[in-house]
């Protein structure tokens, strides 16, 4: 069907099969901020506490500029003494060469990784676009790198069989505003609540549409208030070029296809489709001062992707690259273990739907997490201890005989009444999560 310009033909559309089946999903935020790679490492989104003291203190190396601008933050001082107080930030865009980066490379390790759609960042609140926009001359295409980022990635990662989204910051950009923001009320600047601002990010929106057709259009923060009569024509357009395709919930609540958590912040709703994205470390974009104690261990991502999809989410892990455009190798070697579990586990999250059951917790304080596809439950044990143990599934003793490990060993199973008891043993101590399958439906 075609879709018009109306909340009750918006209304209409539903989040795609595709989207349910996904699962795994690689976000990318690579940009000027990249350069000076700095931020502070404090908090997640949501733990800080309080407004001013998270903006001040922003782990998130991509809102750099925006810290640099309170001249008490760390940043600040940082950008004095490296780069001197009055180096502005487009100074960085000739520092920018992203003289290793190869796309295809990029693509093939996401492939590895098991992600099934790709989102990079296009612009960010900086305002420096990643493909050659007829709209503006601040651009990849034009200088710094000299290269049409998106347009390169969107090819590299559709060859891949990945699909492609893309994020686009709507309500920000700090070209148009010289305020800095100290709290989230501060948002909707007096700078950017102009017909002018909201026409620039509407038509820039509208080019990414026409020229990528993205899987996926990811709206940060919101939206200009002098622009928000015009989205439901963006949204028409948008289903009409694409339609498989998807909107996040960033839009002042105009309309949502699915809900975001990140990191803290945001919500998670068993009952409808949501995401859940974060960085592998506290910030988005690369923070050369986060250290191993800082990131998602490789155990602690496995368990994030599985407990999302039991859930009903779907995780958008976020990659950091470095300004030469090699990704580093700690996100990398977490991208690699997390594909190299999903080749044995990933019957049990991809193309999968919650089952009745939510998460559990058995003895030893081990978790349970359940998915389903067709007539097939999967169970997931997460935090077993070491060595040998027992774990008792309650309700699962009639289906002992169609148990089945999905890593073709370390399980065997028997019942006690009506119970499952699962026998694992010799796990080592940093074992990732374990599964099986059972081959009939349980009531």
């Amino acid at each position: 069907m075609a879709f018009v310009a109306t909340k009750e033909s918006i209304s209409t559309h539903k989040v795609p099969k595709w989207y349910e089946d996904a699962k795994l999903g690689i976000f990318i935020h690579w940009g000027l901020y990249s350069v000076p790679a700095y931020a502070t490492p404090t908090w997640e989104l949501g733990a800080a506490p309080s407004e001013s003291e998270w903006f001040t203190n922003n782990p998130y190396s991509e809102w750099y500029l925006n810290t640099l601008r309170l001249k008490d933050s760390p940043t600040y001082d940082f950008h004095a003494k490296n780069y001197g107080a009055d180096f502005p930030y487009e100074g960085f865009i000739d520092m920018w060469k992203a003289e290793h980066w190869d796309p295809l490379k990029w693509a093939s390790l996401f492939k590895k990784a098991g992600a099934r759609y790709v989102i990079p960042v296009s612009k960010h609140h900086d305002g420096y676009c990643l493909w050659d926009s007829r709209y503006s001359d601040y651009t990849t295409a034009k200088s710094g790198p000299k290269r049409d980022i998106i347009s390169e990635l969107a090819n590299a990662v559709r060859d891949e069989g990945i699909r492609f989204g893309l994020y686009y910051s709507g309500l920000l950009d700090w070209r148009f505003t010289h305020t800095p923001i100290l709290r989230n009320d501060d948002f909707h600047l007096h700078e950017n609540r102009t017909y002018s601002y909201a026409d620039y990010a509407y038509n820039q929106f509208m080019e990414l549409v026409t020229s990528f057709k993205p899987d996926v259009l990811w709206n940060d923060i919101g939206w200009p208030k002098k622009g928000q009569d015009d989205l439901l024509t963006l949204f028409a357009y948008y289903y009409n070029s694409v339609p498989e395709g998807l909107i996040n919930d960033r839009w002042d609540g105009i309309w949502q296809d699915y809900t975001l958590r990140e990191y803290q912040a945001g919500e998670s709703d068993f009952s409808k489709k949501w995401e859940n994205t974060r960085g592998i470390g506290l910030s988005f974009g690369y923070n050369a001062q986060e250290d191993e104690k800082h990131l998602l261990s490789h155990k602690e991502l496995i368990s994030l992707l599985v407990s999302t999809t039991a859930e009903n989410g779907n995780l958008l892990i976020n990659i950091g690259p470095k300004a030469d455009g090699t990704i580093p190798s700690e996100q990398e070697s977490r991208l690699l273990a997390l594909g190299e579990w999903l080749t044995e586990h990933g019957e049990g999250i991809f193309e999968t739907r919650p089952f009745v059951r939510r998460n559990e917790q058995a003895e030893k304080n081990v978790e349970l997490y359940f998915t389903q596809k067709d007539k097939e439950v999967f169970v997931f044990l997460d935090n077993v201890p070491a060595g040998d143990s027992i774990v008792t599934v309650k309700g699962f003793g009639s289906a002992a005989d169609t148990a089945r490990s999905m890593d073709g060993g370390k399980l065997t199973f028997s019942s006690k009444g009506s119970d499952l008891l699962v026998s694992l043993r010799g796990l080592s101590p940093d074992h990732y999560p374990v599964g099986f399958r059972l081959q009939q439906p349980i009531s």
